[in-house]
C-alpha cells in the first residue's frame, strides 16, 4: 500500500461519523448473548463465525455464552476488501463436523445478506439439524437478498450507510475500530 493510500485510510477514520461507542456495543453483545443462551443453551451447536468480519463479534460474543459449544470457523466472501460486492468465493469451508446438531452461524453485518443466505443454505444441505444467524449489524434498506431477511439475533441496526469497526473493514482496515463508525458522505 501506498503512503497516499494509506493517508486516506487514516483520514476515513478521522472524518467518519461515531454511530454506536464501544459501551453500546458492549451491550448489545450481552443481549445478543442472553438471547442466544435461552434458545440454544441445551442444544449442544455448533458456532461457525464468518471470517474475517465476525472475528470480532465472534470472540465477544462466545465468552459470554455460558454453555456447552463447538466453535470453528468458515471463510466465505463476497468483498475482497472492497467496498462492493461481487459473486461468493468460498475460501475455507465449514471444517467441523455438525450433521444432525444445530449450528449458529455469527458474522458482522447482514447488509444484502447473500452470503448468509449461502452459508445458511449449505449448512442446511449439509445436515443441519437447524441453521440460525446472529450479527452485530442489521443495516436498514430494502435491497436484502430476501424480502424481510432477518438474522434471528441482532445486536444493533443502523440506517443505510458504509460501515466500519468491530471486525467490518474499510478496503480491509479499521475492523479494530473502537466502536462503530460510518464513512463521511457513503
Amino acid at each position: 500500500m501506498s503512503q497516499v493510500e494509506l493517508e486516506e485510510i487514516k483520514q476515513v477514520y478521522q472524518e467518519a461519523d461515531q454511530l454506536f461507542s464501544t459501551e453500546e456495543v458492549d451491550q448489545a453483545i450481552s443481549r445478543m448473548a442472553a438471547a442466544i443462551s435461552a434458545r440454544l443453551g441445551d442444544q449442544n451447536p455448533v458456532v461457525f463465525c464468518v471470517m474475517n468480519g465476525g472475528l470480532v463479534i465472534t470472540g465477544q460474543l462466545l465468552t459470554r455464552l455460558d454453555f456447552p459449544l463447538e466453535a470453528s470457523y468458515l471463510h466465505a466472501t463476497r468483498y475482497r476488501n472492497t467496498t462492493s460486492g461481487h459473486s461468493l468465493e468460498w475460501k475455507v469451508p465449514p471444517m467441523s463436523a455438525f450433521r444432525g446438531r444445530p449450528v449458529l452461524v455469527v458474522d458482522d453485518i447482514l447488509d444484502e445478506g447473500h452470503t448468509l443466505v449461502e452459508i445458511m443454505e449449505h449448512c442446511r444441505h449439509e445436515g443441519a439439524s437447524e441453521v440460525y444467524a446472529a450479527v452485530l449489524i442489521d443495516k436498514r434498506h430494502d435491497r436484502k437478498a430476501r424480502p424481510g431477511l432477518k438474522a434471528d439475533f441482532t445486536g444493533l441496526e443502523i440506517e443505510d450507510r458504509y460501515i466500519f469497526g468491530y471486525g467490518m473493514d474499510y478496503k480491509g482496515y479499521w475492523r479494530n475500530a473502537p466502536g462503530i463508525f460510518a464513512v463521511k458522505g457513503l
